[in-house]
């Protein structure tokens, strides 16, 4: 199964991607407003591994959060159906906590190479598994959404699969 380190948003920046979120939902296309699990919130994912030992929950308290994050335009990820996701600007503070996560990880089981430092694209989800037509409606749809969002990290979470359940790192 899948351990997962986010970045949760404060929120303002939560709500704002809530939005974003809501209003594709109402268009009736693909959005993360319609991922019903309590633990569901907007997040950058800094790393994945398929286990993590209780030493490296551990290692994972110790970082703290970037203090600022800005969200940039809007990014699209294509393979046979697209992501639609907002651009994290890689501030030095935010690669450093990356770097830190990876290095946290190191060794452990099932990391994908796009999550690892120099292979990264810090993004906030907004919809998943849309075809072209969906695609280009949600581009249209959300072409007026603001082009820099600014705000802070609220905290560092674990996602635990297995457990289907959220930790907060470092409280």
């Amino acid at each position: 199964m899948v351990q997962t380190i986010e970045l949760v948003l404060d929120e303002g920046l939560d709500r704002a991607i809530r939005d974003e979120w809501d209003r594709l939902a109402r268009a009736g296309l693909p959005s993360q407003a319609l991922h019903l699990g309590l633990t569901n919130a907007p997040h950058v994912t800094l790393g994945v591994a398929s286990a993590l030992t209780p030493a490296v929950v551990s290692r994972l308290g110790e970082i703290r959060p970037p203090s600022e994050i800005r969200l940039g335009g809007l990014l699209v990820f294509r393979a046979r159906t697209a992501v639609v996701a907002r651009a994290v600007v890689p501030s030095a503070e935010l690669l450093a906590t990356h770097a830190a996560v990876a290095e946290a990880l190191e060794g452990c089981p099932g990391r994908p190479d796009h999550t690892l430092p120099a292979r990264w694209t810090p993004h906030v989800t907004l919809a998943r598994r849309l075809d072209a037509e969906q695609l280009d409606a949600a581009m249209q749809l959300l072409a007026d959404v603001p082009r820099e969002l600014v705000g802070s990290p609220r905290v560092l979470r674990h996602w635990d699969s297995d457990a289907r359940a959220v930790h907060e790192l470092g409280s």
